[in-house]
């Protein structure tokens, strides 16, 4: 581990699934209950705009119920003793690596606790509901939808994702599938610039051949003991 100099870290569902959130894919294609189409797309949203607002405004209040667990208190501290670069790229929408207290957090999918005015462009943190039609803190217009990416839309900040890897000594990909792209992809993209691979899941996800080294286990258990690992070399 002395050589590690440079950290990237893709979290997806399976960290947060221990603090009780529920993946968002179930493995009959719907996604808590609801259609894909219908909750998780732009013409969903313009088609009933009123279900989609439903669905996030129950989201959100999940997001506030649950409390990070080991694995997220774990890369917080990562965060807080690794003296080299790390990025922790989450396709989470919930906030449980910040409450954790981990800085260095990148969500590509948006975030459940923040609504974004189609009217102005701004973001704003958002705990309560977009049911009922708030208006816009900065323009007073009535056009806030979920900060989230829904298929078909671009994820966030992928030249920053993109140049990290190319820096990266190692990728971690931690409760992921590797069903989804762009992230299925950043293994093998961080892997062509010369990065060390580790897969942390509880069963191997359908990239699993790209990485150097799986470990199969709860996030809870896996990621304190990398993290050990990490800081301890």
């Amino acid at each position: 581990m002395d050589a590690i100099r440079n950290i990237v870290i893709l979290t997806g569902a399976g960290i947060s699934a221990e603090s009780g959130l529920r993946t968002f894919r179930a493995d009959d294609g719907l996604w808590e209950d609801h259609r894909v189409e219908d909750v998780a797309t732009p013409q969903g949203f313009r088609r009933d705009p009123d279900l989609v607002q439903r669905f996030y405004d129950e989201r959100r209040t999940n997001i506030l119920a649950a409390e990070p667990n080991a694995a997220h208190e774990a890369l917080a501290r990562l965060d807080r003793e690794f003296g080299g670069e790390l990025l922790i790229v989450t396709q989470n929408i919930d906030d449980l690596h910040e409450r954790a207290g981990a800085g260095r957090v990148l969500h590509m999918h948006g975030e459940g606790l923040s609504a974004w005015c189609l009217a102005c462009d701004a973001r704003h943190r958002w705990t309560g509901t977009l049911l009922d039609e708030p208006p816009c803190p900065s323009c007073g217009e009535v056009a806030l939808r979920p900060d989230i990416v829904w298929f078909g839309e671009m994820p966030y900040r992928m030249d920053q994702i993109f140049a990290a890897l190319a820096r990266a000594d190692m990728f971690v990909s931690i409760g992921t599938s590797g069903a989804v792209y762009p992230a299925a992809g950043f293994v093998q993209e961080a892997k062509s610039h010369g990065a060390r691979a580790l897969e942390l899941n509880l069963e191997r996800s359908q990239g699993s051949q790209w990485f150097d080294e799986t470990r199969l286990g709860p996030a809870s258990e896996l990621v304190p003991a990398w993290v050990d690992e990490v800081l301890s070399a």
